[in-house]
């Protein structure tokens, strides 16, 4: 698999056939990759941080449930290549994981805007999110989605810091109505230095 490509193509897909009979092993390797990739910030928020493997694994399974063909495939590499790393930057999905509809509503209805306060930093250098285009994520009624596509681009002194353990790493979303640090431990660090080209 050309993982150094940083794009999955129809090639690198299996037949749905073959992926069963590898399923459960590829299954085991994603949950061990979440361990180091997944970060809390706040009550609410999962961060999970993409790169290739994530992304051809959410295609493979997309595939499996819908069974939507080439037409479908062509659909998922559209919207899951874009969020792996192109070599200069981490990705990541956030999501406000809220299980009673009712503080759910009434959470993401405070957040408008949300995309706009979330940041990497290190050693109080800040990267800020880029939204992922597809589309708006927050509606002109002030009311937040409860996923979102991040972008954060490194400049090559922040990769070379990122890479040398210089300075801590932090997650931050500094909205007025949700305010939250985590800390990017090291092991965290160590396996997202690997989404660096």
């Amino acid at each position: 698999m050309p993982r150094d490509q940083n794009i999955i193509t129809a090639e690198d897909i299996m037949e749905l056939g073959t992926y069963e009979t590898i399923r459960a092993e590829k299954r085991q390797e994603n949950i061990v990759r979440k361990r180091f990739r997944r970060l809390s910030v706040g009550p609410y928020v999962t961060v999970h941080f993409e790169n290739w493997d994530t992304m051809w694994w959410q295609v493979q399974e997309m595939l499996r449930v819908e069974k939507g063909g080439e037409e479908q495939l062509n659909d998922e590499l559209a919207a899951y290549n874009p969020m792996i790393p192109k070599g200069s930057e981490l990705t990541c999905t956030l999501m406000f994981e809220i299980d009673d509809p009712g503080t759910r509503g009434r959470v993401l209805g405070q957040l408008g805007g949300v995309e706009n306060h979330i940041s990497i930093s290190i050693g109080g250098e800040k990267i800020a999110a880029v939204p992922e285009g597809d589309v708006e994520r927050s509606r002109p009624d002030g009311k937040a989605s409860s996923v979102h596509f991040l972008h954060f681009p490194f400049s090559s002194a922040e990769i070379a810091a990122w890479k040398d353990g210089r300075g801590q790493a932090m997650f931050h979303i500094d909205h007025p109505h949700y305010g939250h640090i985590a800390i990017i431990g090291e092991e965290m660090r160590r396996e997202l230095a690997r989404d660096f080209g």
